[in-house]
């Protein structure tokens, strides 16, 4: 299986769905995984596929059935892992998942958010209870919150959607973007290529309630080491022996490994796009392709080295 451009049709709206015409599409490692065949019987749901979830445009045409849309609103929408569609020119999307977006957000700020910010919105409030309106979500401490990979997508996300929680947050990332980390938030910041930085330890000596892991290739014992009685590790890239590891931690500690599938919720990017809009969410941008250059957009995200988000524009 390989990416290629070709024409197609512009795809009809059905009657819960709105038809947008693409400002800014974002890549996530789901995109390639998909067109590699790891994820297959499961996903694609059918070829030709088109890649792409996240997209921010303007809605031109929508379907009978939709309440709270129109033609003329700027937006954003996480389209279906099944139907994808981002990486081309007009997309169908859910109305339940595509929310209005206001000139403060730009497209491309708008269009990196739906995976990358709502999984880490997920993993702090639904797995580390995590309160944004000023609780530090049990016993009155902030909790210590470890966010591997902190200059990616997700995790330069998970940095300042953790401090907006209260949390006191150590990141892991590379050396030149130590200070780009620390600017989003991090009260300490380790260079993974360091022995300190691969053994994971807090300068400050702290262990972690919370690890939110947007790296790959870290055993459980090094994250053992660090972690506090009933402390968690949040896996964004869960695999199946991942999946076995967290079954067999369930039965034998307290210590949990919790593998992260998303479950997008409309209420929560609308509150993400609001917290970029009031300036309180930064997107990162690594770079910026052509519609006609994705090829090249595609193979930066494989190389999984980007900081912040890849965007490709029609």
């Amino acid at each position: 299986m390989s990416a290629q451009h070709v024409e197609v049709p512009i795809p009809a709206p059905k009657e819960k769905q709105v038809l947008i015409k693409v400002e800014a599409t974002s890549l996530n490692p789901i995109d390639w995984k998909t067109q590699k065949g790891i994820l297959w019987p499961i996903l694609p749901g059918k070829f030709p596929h088109i890649p792409s979830t996240d997209v921010a445009g303007k809605i031109v045409e929508v379907g009978a059935e939709v309440k709270t849309l129109k033609e003329g609103d700027n937006v954003v929408a996480k389209l279906t892992n099944t139907d994808g569609g981002g990486l081309a020119e007009f997309a169908v999307a859910e109305e339940r998942l595509t929310v209005v977006r206001t000139p403060e957000v730009s497209a491309a700020e708008g269009a990196s958010l739906p995976v990358a910010a709502l999984s880490a919105h997920q993993a702090l409030t639904q797995l580390a209870a995590i309160n944004f309106h000023g609780s530090t979500g049990g016993g009155g401490q902030p909790k210590n919150i470890l966010v591997t990979a902190a200059s990616g997508g997700v995790g330069h996300y998970a940095v300042q959607l953790a401090k907006l929680g209260n949390a006191h947050v150590t990141a892991t990332c590379g050396a030149r973007n130590i200070d780009l980390v620390r600017s989003l938030g991090a009260d300490e910041v380790l260079d993974y290529r360091t022995p300190e930085g691969a053994a994971l330890k807090s300068p400050s000596g702290r262990k972690y309630d919370v690890v939110l892991n947007c790296a790959i290739g870290i055993s459980w014992s090094t994250f053992d080491a660090n972690l506090t009685k009933e402390g968690m590790v949040i896996d964004f890239t869960p695999t199946p022996f991942s999946m076995m590891v967290s079954a067999m931690r369930k039965l034998v500690s307290k210590k949990q490994l919790i593998p992260l599938i998303l479950k997008p919720k409309r209420q929560h990017l609308d509150y993400l796009v609001n917290l970029v809009k009031n300036g309180k969410l930064k997107t990162v941008i690594d770079s910026k392709y052509s519609l006609s250059k994705a090829e090249f957009a595609w193979e930066k995200s494989i190389d999984g080295h980007a900081t912040g988000k890849i965007i490709v524009e029609p």
